[in-house]
């Protein structure tokens, strides 16, 4: 099963701990984790049910280059959610 984590800038808004879940792809492991964890949903995805701006994706260390979510994933990857940060 992936696991799935979240930034601890995340973590200071909702509570969104550490869980491991089925997923043959990103948006499917999110959704799983989502479906347990119903409050981070909104921080991570928008209205549409796309990617917000200003979250951005890891699976196994390498940030994710497709928003759609619809990359494939190891049964043991580790999916890794974090806002990105701008300014200057």
């Amino acid at each position: 099963m992936a696991t799935v984590r979240f930034t601890t800038a995340l973590q200071s808004h909702v509570a969104c701990p550490p869980a491991t879940v089925v997923g043959a792809t990103v948006r499917e492991a999110l959704d799983a984790y989502f479906g347990e964890n119903p409050a981070v949903r909104g921080y991570v995805l928008d209205e549409q049910g796309t990617l917000r701006k200003h979250v951005t994706v890891f699976v196994d260390g390498e940030q994710m280059r497709n928003r759609e979510l619809t990359s494939p994933i190891g049964e043991d990857a580790e999916v890794y959610v974090m806002q990105a940060l701008s300014g200057g």
